[in-house]
């Protein structure tokens, strides 16, 4: 297993002979430490192995973490997006990410998170732990044991939190995904429609590719694939997912003859400098644990966003003339998105690239590539999250360094090399595949139960007005 919980089995410290260095008595320790010996190799007179334990501040690092990846959608994206549509959608943009973020616990409660971590079928989980049924079977005052992910099976993993927080740090994952393809259909798509099609999506879409990538018995983790904190799972599944939305619904009124200016580029500072804090949450806590790992995910996570910040700036100011505002925190959020599956597997300099490049790459997407294939996807979630998502999953496959994933099962780890290289180009083919036919398939059926787009009244007088009976003022 090469997933980001691979690196859980098997660990145990050694301790150096105690006996040395003794004089006299010396011979007294060898004895006793014989003794000790031949009574613990006797199967009726074993002690039992210590149970494990909750390690406390692999358990404080992941509370945090969770908190982050929370905050990258509210507050984070909701100002992101909503600082980039236009002033009479604002509110309704802003009340996408929220409305997402409620319906989504829910729908993870209930189904979503034992659909994509039970152990099921390499292709999807069970409902053995639907409504959460299971979470409080181990907790005796107050106290919970370690969470082992596919347990009863031989690619168990045994972490050192309790399930309930790694559950929590995985919502939010599911809740930020469905949040992004918005980016895409902002400013035309119906609320009812946003509320159907976020339901059924994080259940036939999310949650199977989550459990390809990140169950012990996923068949994309059995492949081989490398993804340590969503670039396969989180966002070419919300990029291509953006996309389909974009050529299904068609281009906002007005496209390419009125003003569709940014309102408040101001709010989409903020937005993206909360996400680019947050993601130190999603990388980094997809260490689940605070350990060097955590720190690596961390480092590599801040040197890409940086990189690609720089690179987009360069290559607009290079073609325009003007380096822009929006078109460096778009490079910034796309350099974040490209680490995401490399963050636990690569070296600063592995990261430095991967910034670079992703820069100049998304950036292209979501400008000549938009222009050339005539799709609106208004605020370029697949320019810079399915675009990203790609250019990260394949390069993780090149910078990958064997030691930071090597585990007792594979004590060299996995390098990047050809293979790796095919492997990854692989899931981002079959995640590209299975989500933009199931994608479309869900728009037309929430097109049949409620309606997709919002009427050409609704749309001039803006979302917030016609849809939520609001606006600024």
């Amino acid at each position: 297993m090469n997933n980001k919980f691979s690196s859980f089995a098997g660990h145990r410290p050694h301790r150096q002979n105690e006996t040395a260095g003794y004089g006299k008595s010396g011979f007294l320790a060898a004895v006793l430490a014989g003794t000790t010996v031949l009574f613990s190799s006797l199967p009726a007179f074993a002690a039992d192995e210590a149970a494990p334990t909750i390690d406390t501040g692999d358990t404080a690092w992941m509370l945090i973490s969770t908190a982050l990846v929370l905050m990258m959608t509210i507050p984070g994206l909701a100002l992101f997006y909503a600082g980039m549509v236009r002033k009479k959608n604002v509110l309704a943009t802003l009340m996408q990410s929220f409305a997402i973020c409620c319906i989504i616990t829910i729908v993870w409660m209930v189904a979503g998170y034992s659909l994509a971590f039970t152990n099921g079928t390499p292709y999807i989980g069970g409902l053995s732990k639907a409504f959460l049924a299971t979470l409080g079977d181990h907790i005796t005052k107050g106290a919970d044991i370690p969470f082992t992910i596919g347990a009863g099976t031989d690619a168990a993993s045994t972490m050192t939190i309790p399930e309930s927080i790694f559950m929590m740090f995985q919502m939010t994952f599911a809740i930020i995904t469905p949040a992004l393809i918005a980016g895409a259909y902002a400013e035309r798509m119906k609320f009812s429609a946003v509320c159907v099609f976020s339901i059924l999506w994080s259940l036939i879409v999310y949650a199977p590719v989550a459990h390809w990538v990140w169950s012990p018995l996923g068949w994309l983790a059995g492949m081989g694939t490398l993804d340590f904190a969503g670039g396969t799972v989180v966002h070419i599944n919300a990029g291509i997912a953006g996309l389909v939305c974009a050529i299904v619904l068609g281009k906002r009124r007005g496209y390419g003859h009125d003003d569709l200016a940014p309102f408040n580029l101001t709010y989409a500072v903020i937005g993206a400098s909360l996400l680019w804090v947050g993601w130190f949450g999603f990388n980094a806590g997809s260490a689940v644990g605070a350990n060097g790992r955590a720190g690596m995910a961390m480092a590599t996570t801040q040197i890409a966003a940086a990189a690609a910040g720089v690179s987009w700036m360069l290559a607009e100011w290079a073609r325009t003339g003007k380096p822009t505002v929006l078109g460096i925190i778009s490079g910034a959020v796309g350099g974040l998105v490209a680490i995401t599956p490399a963050a636990g597997f690569v070296l600063p300099g592995g990261a430095l690239a991967i910034g670079l490049i992703t820069g100049v790459v998304c950036y292209w997407g979501a400008t000549s590539l938009k222009h050339m294939m005539g799709y609106d996807d208004s605020l370029d979630a697949f320019g810079v999250h399915g675009i990203g998502g790609i250019v990260g999953a394949l390069l993780t496959g090149v910078f990958a360094y064997g030691p930071l994933s090597a585990t007792d099962a594979n004590p060299s780890g996995t390098s990047g090399s050809i293979h790796q290289l095919i492997v990854q180009a692989e899931a981002v083919g079959v995640t590209i595949v299975w989500c933009g036919i199931m994608t479309f398939v869900l728009l037309k059926v929430v097109d049949l139960l409620v309606g997709l787009r919002a009427s050409t009244e609704a749309e001039q007088e803006g979302l917030d007005l016609a849809l939520h009976g609001e606006r600024i003022n």
